[in-house]
């Protein structure tokens, strides 16, 4: 999609626009009841009566055009001097962008992806929107009124803690992963000076 967004071709560039623009555009919640229930609605049962699976392409899709924007502003953020000094020593196009591009592009973007990354996790919690099943939907209904009853919040600190669980420690692995990437790599083996009388040998 973020190729598709940089291509010359307007016949290319143009849909890929249109869907980032919409998908960016509309409230969460609205896609995921758009797709979760609407595509059911119109005939379109692609996943039966499984919900998670209209659940996940929601969150793929909204999460897709925020993801396209974000690698587009990466390679995009590539030097055009680095580029053209890519291609006047005989690569290809293709091989420009898969050696020269893509590496430089998604380093600068790490930190941006990895907030997004948070984001979809975070995301998953609006899948209760799209009603699950019978029996889940009533047990979400007690939960609520155990909660509103006994003043009680531990079910949704409990689901707090999950969430952390999952969103910290990759912030953290991925920071560390960003610092590797942009620290310079020692050579394996150090390499022995040569003495003068050895050379001249």
């Amino acid at each position: 999609m973020a190729a598709g967004l940089m291509s010359r071709l307007r016949v290319v560039r143009l849909p890929c626009r249109v869907y980032v623009d919409i998908l960016r555009g509309l409230p969460h919640i609205l896609t995921v009841y758009l797709i979760g229930q609407g595509l059911p609605l119109a005939g379109l049962t692609i996943f039966g009566t499984w919900t998670y699976g209209y659940a996940g392409l929601a969150i793929g899709l909204m999460e897709g055009a925020y993801m396209a924007e974000i690698f587009r502003s990466g390679f995009q953020s590539v030097d055009s001097g680095i580029v053209e000094a890519a291609r006047s020593l005989g690569l290809s196009h293709l091989r420009t962008l898969r050696l020269i591009v893509v590496p430089i592009g998604v380093r600068r973007i790490l930190p941006a992806l990895t907030g997004q990354f948070i984001l979809v996790v975070k995301s998953t919690a609006l899948v209760y929107l799209l009603g699950l099943a019978a029996g889940q939907r009533e047990m979400f209904a007690l939960a609520q009124d155990s909660a509103v009853n006994n003043a009680s919040l531990a079910p949704l600190v409990a689901a707090g803690l999950l969430y952390l669980a999952i969103t910290v420690p990759l912030t953290y692995v991925v920071n560390a992963w960003d610092r590797r990437m942009r620290e310079p790599q020692s050579p394996r083996r150090k390499i022995r000076p040569v003495r003068t009388a050895e050379a001249l040998a």
